[in-house]
């Protein structure tokens, strides 16, 4: 447990490492500040997961997220190897910095790590954005954030569904609904995106070219289904509307070694979170293995074409919103055309406060 300490300012740790997790710390840091005057001390651990400036620094840049107060610089590696350098990098942190409560964020393998060094060491830990399952135990993400709901004493839903899902598995008794930090962030950033287009606003006008992502190792990591998938991009670019794609590092890594290429579809270096924001506001859809940029496109209302067999999001699904493609070009292609006719989006992720709510749960268990 925390150590004693005479103040009664409440002291809580984040632990993240990946770019999805700037997001949501984002969100979190702005409800912090907004409460300055009620006490919070807040100490920021970055695993150094994501260790590329286009995935790791620019975020704390452009979304005002202070600097980190320990950067683990992990690096990549495999699942065993990156996750156990974190345990042991973490533990002395944690045990030195005493917090009242250890912050996880997601289902990436620093919060797997920051889950399981927590636990061991008897520190209350919370889980943001809980609840989500894929039914898919091949995907790591999905056993990293089954352990994290099940190693922490918080669990912070973002949706109605989450929270079924947790009361199917016992533990509706540690869960709170507080709605989607990821929406707080969107609210807060979109305009500002759009103020600073730049460049990127005059290249890709509104409703002009659709947006893709791919990054996730079972579209990676598997030569046939990168393969459908680049040239199933090919095709939308030629026969519907222009394609920007930010490639991953790693997504770029394994087309160079596979010799892949592409020449109708305008691929682009990694985007900063506000480009990002920008460019998702003004596609016409979006094609993504993303579950952040799935929510993000549900947020903005832009039709979403998944290259996944399913979703966590299964609110994104309701009305067309979100189509599940896989990697089939066919499914891909008239997902891309009914894309048209998606909508109402009516799917609720909270009212923007969440940030604000789990400070509030946070206090309000320290004080019973």
């Amino acid at each position: 447990m925390p150590a004693e300490r005479p103040d009664r300012r409440m002291r809580i740790c984040s632990v993240v490492g990946a770019r999805p997790q700037f997001v949501k710390l984002a969100a979190v840091c702005r409800a912090v500040a907004a409460h300055a005057g009620e006490g919070w001390e807040h100490i920021i651990v970055h695993t150094g997961q994501h260790y590329d400036p286009a995935l790791s620094s620019v975020f704390f840049e452009e979304l005002e997220i202070p600097r980190p107060d320990h950067d683990l610089e992990v690096g990549s590696g495999s699942h065993g190897t990156q996750t156990g350098e974190m345990l042991k990098r973490i533990e002395p942190v944690l045990a030195a910095a005493s917090p009242d409560w250890v912050l996880l964020y997601g289902d990436t393998n620093s919060t797997l790590a920051g889950a399981v060094a927590a636990s061991k060491m008897g520190m209350p830990t919370a889980h943001i954005e809980s609840g989500l399952r894929s039914r898919r135990r091949a995907m790591p993400e999905e056993i990293n954030r089954i352990v994290a709901d099940h190693l922490s004493d918080l669990l912070f839903c973002p949706t109605a569904t989450a929270m079924e899902n947790l009361r199917a598995e016992g533990l509706a008794g540690r869960a709170i609904f507080t709605g989607d930090v990821m929406y707080d962030a969107c609210l807060a950033f979109r305009r500002v995106a759009e103020a600073r287009a730049g460049h990127l606003g005059e290249r890709w006008r509104p409703g002009e070219f659709a947006l893709a992502t791919v990054h996730r190792a079972e579209n990676t990591d598997d030569p046939a289904r990168l393969r459908e998938i680049v040239e199933t991009l090919e095709c939308v670019a030629r026969s519907q509307c222009p394609v920007v794609w930010p490639v991953h590092p790693r997504t770029a890594r394994k087309m160079a070694e596979l010799g892949f290429s592409t020449g109708s579809v305008s691929a682009i270096a990694p985007l900063s979170y506000l480009e990002m924001l920008l460019l998702e506001a003004r596609a016409r859809f979006i094609l993504t293995d993303s579950g952040g940029v799935q929510k993000e496109a549900y947020f903005l209302g832009i039709p979403c074409i998944t290259l996944r067999d399913e979703t966590e999001w299964v609110e994104t699904l309701e009305n067309g919103c979100n189509r599940l493609a896989g990697c089939s070009k066919q499914k891909i292609l008239e997902a891309c055309r009914a894309a048209e006719k998606a909508g109402p989006w009516t799917a609720a992720y909270g009212n923007g406060e969440a940030g604000s709510a789990m400070l509030l749960a946070l206090a309000g268990r320290r004080e019973a």
